[in-house]
């Protein structure tokens, strides 16, 4: 005896009946762990990515602060050499003129 296979259709569409109410609450199940997997996991990327944006701002604010300072200390010590050679230059400026 041959089966058609409209007759194999139907009797696998009678046994997925008889479990699809296992099978949809365990899918119904496993969607919820995914979802909440996913907003977990969503979470931990908005956390990381708070705390590497507030590490990143505070590192920029150190190395701003940082450069400003060297800037300054950079500055002063330019001053002061260009003060130095002022007073060197008006020392030989003199010395030159008491030679003469």
């Amino acid at each position: 005896m041959r089966f058609s296979p409209t007759l194999a259709a139907a009797v696998a569409v009678l046994a997925l009946a008889a479990c699809s109410k296992k099978t949809e609450a365990e899918a119904s199940a496993s969607a919820d762990h995914a979802s909440e997997a996913v907003q977990s996991a969503a979470s931990d990327t908005a956390a990381n990515t708070q705390a590497a944006t507030a590490s990143t701002a505070a590192a920029v604010d150190r190395a701003a602060a940082n450069t400003s300072a060297a800037a300054n200390k950079a500055a002063a010590s330019t001053e002061a050499a260009a003060e130095k050679a002022g007073r060197k230059m008006d020392a030989a400026a003199d010395a030159a003129a008491e030679q003469h």
